[in-house]
């Protein structure tokens, strides 16, 4: 339980640079100071995905070069697997990482953060990958749409992150892989003016990165 509990210190330090000062920021400029806050896969993955290119390139150096080229490949593979075994989920590839994303009508009902069948199905699938490719790190990250306080957004998100991070576990992934963050409503891949986007915006992302064993023997291999 140790990185989960890392990752709600992540929130709590963004939500601390919020309170200090900045209470004229709007919702897109306090995604990016959460954002800024949350750690190195955030940035390399989420950053590039959403657009935010000067996020992704400020907080998620990635290895690059003939390394980063080998990471790529079986980032390659991995993606492929889960698009084919996992059809509920949208894969997107970014750089070296992989994003994975759920609607949360798929995970969950509406307002709830417990697990349905069906998001229990959607998942089995995703960890038979996942426990393929053991030395890769895995963000959980739960999103909102606006509808709502931020307060109540912000704690739903973190609530339906941390249930997925727990089944994960519970399925064998190893806690070490793991982190989560709750954002609430502050980091939209959609718009929120329509209930088409505002569905889209309640999600859960796995980002998964390379762990340093993966980057070493990347190195090692590039070397040669």
């Amino acid at each position: 339980m140790k990185d989960i509990k890392k990752g709600y210190m992540t929130v709590i330090l963004g939500l601390l640079i919020l309170s200090m000062g900045c209470s004229s920021l709007n919702k897109t400029q306090k995604g990016a100071v959460i954002g800024t806050a949350s750690g190195t896969a955030m940035g390399a993955i989420i950053g590039k995905a959403t657009g935010n290119t000067a996020l992704g390139a400020i907080i998620g150096a990635a290895v690059g070069g003939t390394a980063g080229a080998i990471i790529g490949n079986k980032m390659d593979k991995q993606a492929e697997e889960i698009k084919k075994n996992v059809p509920d989920a949208k894969v997107i590839r970014v750089g070296e990482g992989i994003v994975v994303e759920f609607s949360s009508s798929i995970l969950f009902g509406f307002d709830q953060s417990n697990l349905s069948n069906e998001a229990k199905t959607n998942l089995d699938k995703l960890v038979t990958i996942l426990k393929d490719y053991p030395d890769t790190n895995i963000e959980v990250q739960g999103h909102t749409d606006s509808k709502g306080s931020e307060a109540y957004n912000q704690k739903l998100s973190e609530q339906r992150a941390t249930v997925v991070s727990l089944y994960l576990i519970d399925k064998g992934i190893k806690n070490s892989r793991l982190s989560i963050h709750g954002f609430g409503e502050l980091l939209p891949k959609y718009i929120n003016t329509t209930e088409d986007g505002r569905l889209l915006n309640r999600r859960v992302e796995f980002l998964i990165t390379a762990n340093e064993k993966m980057k070493e023997e990347a190195e090692k291999l590039a070397g040669k």
